[in-house]
């Protein structure tokens, strides 16, 4: 049974399953020296100086850095339970926008439990709900089915927040549900459902100023909010059991940059029905009735994807950030003055890029269904205009991926960086593209006995017709190209599995990046972008808008980053941090003085 919400949550046990560190490299062994006989006139040979310094260095460079794939195996755990957790409504909750006395609520739910770990930096599970629009007693209704949960219970955070896109969130409260024990007849919190206080004291200044203003005014409303929540065991869990992971919702997400596309040169249609169905909208119906052909009507705009999909992801694949800069670790870690700066910066573009307001879209599918593909072949826009796109998938099956590519870039910065949200640890990340097939046959071949889109100019779709909407028409192209996490090519196969089980009728191709056919295939799609679409090579943070002091450190940084030399204002802070390596700093902004004789 659940225990009051004010009541402190179980503390999640973080015991870590760390991967072995490798042998610590340049340890030498110095032999016994010898002594020659030595005559009259003979002199003493000297000894030979042993060759640690170089030993040492040489054992460095040869060491890879640390990070990418990690072969840590899931920790053992006893089987746990599959549980649904539903959000059905809020009330009394604080108007933030006093203009309109009402708010924009949603929620995020975190899950923790005492579910061994491979490592102490592992996400928690968390959920989202949809944003309720200008009111105070939302109605969400929404279900998170969870697997593996253990018996030892759980900690459920449930988070309230008004929407506010032009600034940051308002928090509205906290509730924390905390559960000892659960059990396959545990009776849970049935429908309808508990209600809980919310606890106040974690409310936002302006949300609690504007609760009291309300309740001045009306003298029959009280300060308290409600939430109400209801949890039921649906059974026991699959293996592996020591995996929590999300069976549902399986879901899209579609979020817009109107701005970010301007700047970029990226279109959307302005008939969503081209997206929708893959046929054609109800402007090129009418100009075929005419006997015209039209072009289709776009705008700018720049769409960042999100699609939860059906878990597990497999054990085999996880992956650390690689190290191979110091400044990498204390960005991800957030530690010192540059790392907190950089990691401030990347969740700031992360939260401008996934920006949740009134214009974002949502939607559902059947987990590993034709209606799944066919929503990924939405948000891909199906073959049109040679798009490739970057992805990371998380540890829970988070599909995150925007149209990017090698062309333009994301603040001179990894791209897997941002849409990873600077997590420790990912699935794996890469790029994909979408390809056309003559036939419908779901082929899986990289090499088809039939003619595909692109190259070849085959009728029936793009650029010239609408795509058919029949997933065995298309080919899904996906690497591991991410100098960020560099998932290795060993896990190809069982990243081909999971989507061949989340999008069934699709043929799914995975590639190692340095394939040198994959390569052509990707210069294939940047030539086909050249003649059906815009050719884009600009980045991101040039409006004004999204250029600020923290922003700047990773454009100063990129000219730097693989040199190992510090930019001008790294060298400055890193002086703030440790007053010793001031004369350092001063060296480093002094320019270069020239040799005699080298000419300019």
């Amino acid at each position: 049974m659940a225990q009051n919400p004010q009541s402190p949550p179980v503390a999640t046990n973080d015991a870590t399953h760390a991967p072995n560190d490798s042998d610590n490299a340049g340890q030498n062994t110095s032999n016994p020296h010898s002594r020659r006989p030595q005559g009259k006139g003979s002199r003493r040979v000297q000894k030979p100086l042993p060759k640690t310094s170089s030993g040492l260095k040489n054992a460095i460079k040869s060491k890879k850095p640390p990070g990418g794939f990690d072969k840590t195996p899931l920790p053992d755990a006893p089987p746990g339970y599959t549980l649904r957790f539903t959000f059905h409504y809020a009330s009394n909750l604080p108007p933030a926008d006093l203009s309109t006395a009402s708010s924009d609520p949603f929620l995020t739910a975190t899950l923790k439990a005492s579910n061994p770990r491979r490592h102490k930096k592992d996400p928690d599970l968390v959920h989202r709900t949809r944003t309720i629009r200008r009111t105070t007693e939302p109605k969400w209704n929404e279900e998170w089915v969870v697997a593996n949960v253990p018996r030892s219970g759980f900690s459920l955070k449930c988070r309230l927040y008004d929407e506010d896109t032009a600034d940051h969130d308002d928090r509205l409260g906290n509730v924390t549900i905390t559960v000892p024990q659960v059990f396959e007849k545990w009776k849970g919190i049935p429908p309808p459902g508990n209600e809980f206080e919310v606890e106040k004291r974690m409310m936002s200044k302006r949300a609690f100023l504007a609760k009291g203003i309300t309740s001045l005014i009306h003298s029959d409303t009280h300060m308290t909010s409600r939430l109400c929540v209801s949890i039921e065991v649906i059974g026991r869990s699959d293996p592996p059991y020591a995996q929590m992971y999300t069976v549902g919702p399986t879901r899209w997400i579609k979020h817009f940059s109107p701005m970010i596309g301007r700047i970029i040169g990226t279109k959307v249609n302005k008939d969503e029905e081209h997206d929708q169905d893959g046929g054609p909208s109800r402007a090129d119906n009418s100009s075929s009735e005419a006997g015209e052909k039209k072009s289709k009507s776009q705008k700018y705009d720049f769409q960042a994807n999100e699609m939860q999909l059906q878990g597990p992801v497999p054990p085999e694949l996880y992956h650390r950030y690689v190290e191979f800069r110091p400044i990498i670790g204390s960005m991800f870690s957030s530690k010192g003055i540059r790392g907190k700066i950089l990691n401030m910066a990347l969740h700031k573009q992360h939260n401008r890029v996934y920006n949740y307001d009134q214009s974002t879209e949502w939607g559902t599918f059947g987990p590993g269904s034709d209606e799944a593909t066919l929503a990924f072949l939405r948000l891909a826009h199906f073959d049109e205009g040679g798009r490739i796109f970057t992805y990371v998938l998380t540890l829970d099956g988070l599909f995150r991926f925007t149209e990017t590519g090698k062309e333009f870039g994301i603040d001179l910065l990894s791209k897997h960086t941002m849409h990873s949200n600077v997590e420790t640890y990912i699935a794996c990340s890469g790029e994909f593209f979408i390809r056309r097939l003559e036939r419908p046959v779901a082929s899986d071949d990289p090499k088809p006995n039939e003619r595909t889109h692109p190259t070849d100019a085959i009728s029936g779709g793009p650029p010239d017709e609408p795509p058919p909407s029949n997933p065995a028409y298309y080919q899904l192209f996906i690497d591991n190209d991410s100098g960020t996490y560099r998932p290795d090519k060993s896990i190809l196969p069982k990243l081909k599995t999971f989507f061949e089980r989340n999008f069934p009728n699709l043929g799914v191709i995975t590639m190692h990046w340095e394939e040198e056919e994959l390569q052509k295939l990707k210069e294939a799609q940047r030539n086909a972008k050249k003649l059906e679409g815009r050719m884009v090579n600009v980045v991101m943070n040039r409006s004004q808008s999204s250029i600020s002091s923290a922003e700047s450190e990773l454009d100063d940084r990129d000219e730097t980053w693989e040199s190992g030399k510090k930019s001008k204002r790294e060298a400055a802070l890193a002086a703030v941090e440790n007053p010793r390596t001031i004369r350092d700093a001063f060296k480093e902004s002094m320019p270069v003085k020239k040799a005699e004789g080298v000419a300019a």
